[in-house]
């Protein structure tokens, strides 16, 4: 198993960063919020969990050991494959999401693409006693559901500078993509910060 990737960051993509190690560049899968602390020619250090397939060995990477042994921990839940479980730490943090488990939050769960009302009780179920007690050092602040983030545009935003844009182009993208946001908001969800990247890309490129 491969515990962590450390070394200069040498490229960025929207679900990707490349990472040196010994010469060698290791593409590692990250969510939004991680990537979005990644600049590319600086050192950067990622906890990675491995997972392999029959025809696949791919590396996921994570901003600390905690937020990877949740991500693995997920995965012992029936129906929660590697993509699904970084999609729910690219909603929540690791401690909202122990928090949503907890208290039986199902609103939380379904808040993340890909899980609908049924799933998000049956994962209540499966995961009531996996993942632990919250361990961040302000839990009485960090309600239900807390997003990864400040707030989505902060995360947004940080993601696309982090990926070589100007500001000024991340802020166009940012309100490019606004509605979709906020109609999800509106839905009584959080904003999909991974859809939305996709959707701020794809508007920079018709810019360009």
């Amino acid at each position: 198993m491969i515990a962590f990737v450390s070394g200069p960051v040498a490229a960025l993509a929207p679900t990707t960063a490349v990472i040196e190690v010994g010469g060698i560049g290791m593409a590692v899968q990250c969510t939004p919020a991680t990537l979005a602390g990644l600049r590319i020619g600086e050192d950067a250090r990622l906890a990675t969990s491995l997972v392999v397939r029959e025809d696949s060995l791919t590396l996921y990477g994570f901003a600390d050991d905690d937020e990877r042994q949740v991500f693995e921990l997920l995965q012992t839940a029936s129906g929660v494959g590697p993509r699904l479980a970084q999609a729910m730490l690219a909603t929540h943090s690791p401690d909202a999401l122990r928090i949503a488990v907890a208290t039986g939050d199902e609103k939380a769960l379904t808040a993340v693409s890909g899980i609908g009302k049924k799933g998000a009780q049956k994962l209540l179920l499966e995961l009531k006693d996996r993942l632990g007690d919250p361990v961040g050092a302000r839990i009485g602040q960090q309600g239900v559901g807390t997003p990864v983030s400040s707030s989505w545009r902060d995360q947004l935003q940080a993601a696309l500078i982090g990926l070589g844009y100007a500001t000024r182009e991340a802020d166009e993208a940012v309100t490019a993509v606004t509605p979709q946001a906020e109609a999800a908001i509106a839905g009584g969800g959080q904003a999909p910060v991974p859809q939305l990247l996709r959707a701020a890309l794809q508007t920079l490129n018709r810019a360009r």
